[in-house]
């Protein structure tokens, strides 16, 4: 796969993994959100999408144990 649609494709679903937790994040919120509601689940939901960022290239990197990339 060329390395530009893996970038694209890795942006692509760490997008999308954002938007899932913080549309999960906000349904599971009681009653109406506040500001720091919103503060608290865009923390979250980034914190997850780095994660998986991270996650990912740890495993490509490590993944392969012949050295190619």
């Amino acid at each position: 796969m060329p390395r530009k649609r893996r970038a694209l494709l890795l942006i692509a679903g760490v997008l999308t993994l954002y938007a899932a937790v913080a549309a999960v994040l906000l349904r599971l919120m009681p009653g109406s959100p506040t500001p720091t509601d919103y503060f608290v689940t865009g923390s979250v939901a980034t914190f997850v999408s780095l994660l998986a960022v991270f996650l990912i290239l740890l495993l490509s990197w490590f993944g392969k144990p012949d050295g190619k990339r």
